[in-house]
Order: structure tokens, then C-alpha cells, then sequence
């Protein structure tokens, strides 16, 4: 899994500098959107083609436990990132803000939450429930969300609610009434369709980089500015971190569902964060946006790839 992880990151960190380099303009600019609008729309029909109805009606239940994470992803996060916008504004420039208020409305992670709290000794099915029903949600709560942090409507700049609607909301609704028919076959080719996916996220980077880099990015983005974003990402993870243990102490939890809330609450999803921005924002800024999130996401994995190894060799030495 790991090799994985970093597989995928090195990939990400090519595509940027490839997008530095070697920038789409001119009329391949317009192929390349229309590529990424194309593979948006696939990734979301395909993840609605692999989840079946069972697992739809059991993110119904077990309310508890969902509630809290629930809690965590799109009210926590929201309520840590405006307050540190509110206590420190000058520390990031305008489109820095931006990333990072627009990562703490992301919904979580599937695949890493699920990873971690299996690691740890938790309660999987939980958060193999959770983080799909926190997806499913995303794609009508990050918008508005976003909407409501940014002082902005829910497009912000990127043509209404009408391109969420047609670009993720439909692919996914289309893929869940062809499930019947196609799940079995998506199931049976999850390695190929993950690659799929991964693949869209690096188009849609690649898209994203290069009209940033030809709008003058890396003259936008001094180098303190990275140092910057990742020290207000580190100490948004710790404080989550610290604040879904509280929660599933003081909620009454077991230890199992605890160690759910810990992982599926803390996680933010770069792979819907990106064609996600892709949607709501300028193609112009889109790249500055997602840094928060692509520095978020390797720290969050390696903090809790971490805190999973030593959870989970308490819960073997008890």
C-alpha cells in the first residue's frame, strides 16, 4: 500500500514539474480541459458503477459513529480553518487562503482511512461506511460549503452549481443505476480502474498546472509561501487529530470506533479535491488552490501511517 502511496506521489510531483516545463497553451489547453472534464466525469461513474446498494443503506445506519465523523469532516475542519484565517490573515497570501479553507471542506479519504484504521485495530466496516458515505456527501456539501467559507457562491467564478451537477453528480447517479449490470465487472477490474482514476487526477493537475504556470505561478508562489502552507497544514492535522480522540472518548465510544473517528475524521480527499476545484474555481487558479491539499495529503499520510503502526501494537500488546 504504501509503495503505492508513493508511487502515486511521485507521479504527482512529476506531473507538476512536467507542467512547469512543458505547459499546455494555446489550443492544446482547450484538449486538455475537455479531456479532464471527460475523465471527471468517468472517475465519478465508475465510483458510483463499484458501490453497490448495500453498502449505500449501511452508511444509513450505525448513525453514531457516521454522525461524528461526519461532524469532524465538514464542520471541524470549516470552523479550524476560518478561525485560523480570522487569528493570523496576513500569514498566507489570498489564493494560499483559499487552498486551505477549500481543503477543510473536502470530504475524507476512502481508500487511506480505511487503510490506517485497519492497521490500527479499528472498527473497518465502520469506516468503510463512513468514508464512502462522506464522498457521497461531499459532492453536494463541499460546494455549498465552500460557498458559505469563501464569502462566495458555490461555483466560485467556475459557472454555478449547474458544472457540479453535470460533471459529478450525474456520472455518479448514472453509475449507480448501471450497477446492477456493471458493479461485478468494476469489482473484478479494481487495480485497472484504480489506475483509471489516478490517471484523471494527474490530467487534471496537468490542466490545472499549466494554465497556473502560464499565468506566472512560480512568480505568484514565493518559496516562503510553501513553508508557510505546510506549517498551517501540520498544525490543522494536530489539532484534529487531538480533537477526534476527545470526541470518541467523550462520545462513549469503544476503542474499534474510536479508532475510526481518529482516521476517517482527520483525512481529507485529494482525489476528490481535485477535479472537485477543477469545477468550482478559474482554471487560472486552480493550481495554486490544490497545493494545500497535495502538501496536506503526504503529510496526513505519513503522520498517520505512523500513529496507525504504534495503535496497532498497543492493541496486539493488550
Amino acid at each position: 500500500m504504501f509503495r503505492k502511496i508513493d508511487t502515486f506521489l511521485a507521479c504527482l510531483l512529476a506531473t507538476v514539474a512536467l507542467a512547469s516545463i512543458l505547459p499546455c497553451h494555446g489550443a492544446g489547453t482547450s484538449v486538455f480541459n475537455m479531456l479532464a472534464i471527460i475523465m471527471i466525469a468517468n472517475m465519478f461513474f465508475l465510483q458510483g458503477a463499484r458501490l453497490s446498494r448495500r453498502a449505500v443503506v449501511d452508511g444509513m445506519t450505525s448513525w453514531r459513529i457516521h454522525l461524528a465523523i461526519g461532524l469532524c469532516t465538514f464542520a471541524l475542519f470549516p470552523l479550524l480553518g476560518v478561525g485560523l484565517h480570522a487569528v493570523v490573515p496576513g500569514l498566507l497570501d489570498g489564493p494560499m487562503w483559499t487552498g486551505v479553507l477549500f481543503l477543510c471542506c473536502l470530504p475524507s479519504t476512502v481508500q487511506s482511512s480505511i487503510a490506517f484504521t485497519s492497521i490500527a485495530r479499528g472498527n473497518v466496516a465502520a469506516a468503510i461506511c463512513s468514508a464512502t458515505l462522506s464522498n457521497i456527501l461531499g459532492i453536494f456539501l463541499t460546494p455549498m460549503l465552500a460557498g458559505m467559507v469563501l464569502a462566495r457562491h458555490a461555483a466560485g467564478g467556475g459557472g454555478g452549481i449547474m458544472p457540479i451537477v453535470l460533471q459529478l453528480l450525474v456520472p455518479f447517479v448514472v453509475g449507480q443505476v448501471a450497477q446492477p449490470w456493471i458493479g461485478e465487472w468494476a469489482h473484478r477490474h479494481k487495480k485497472l480502474l484504480s489506475v483509471s482514476d489516478r490517471g484523471s487526477i494527474l490530467v487534471v493537475v496537468y490542466t490545472a498546472f499549466s494554465e497556473a504556470v502560464v499565468q506566472g505561478l512560480w512568480h505568484r508562489l514565493p518559496p516562503m509561501q510553501l513553508g508557510r502552507v505546510a506549517f498551517v497544514d501540520v498544525i490543522i492535522l494536530a489539532v484534529v487529530l487531538g480533537l477526534t480522540r476527545q470526541i470518541g472518548r467523550m462520545g462513549g465510544f469503544g476503542r474499534a470506533d474510536r479508532v475510526a473517528i481518529l482516521f476517517c475524521g482527520s483525512k481529507k480527499s485529494l482525489a476528490s479535491g481535485v477535479p472537485i476545484a477543477s469545477v468550482l474555481f478559474p482554471h487560472a487558479d486552480v493550481g495554486l488552490i490544490v497545493l494545500p491539499v497535495m502538501i496536506y495529503h503526504q503529510i496526513q499520510l505519513f503522520a498517520c501511517a505512523t500513529l496507525a503502526r504504534r495503535l496497532g501494537a498497543r492493541a496486539e500488546g493488550e
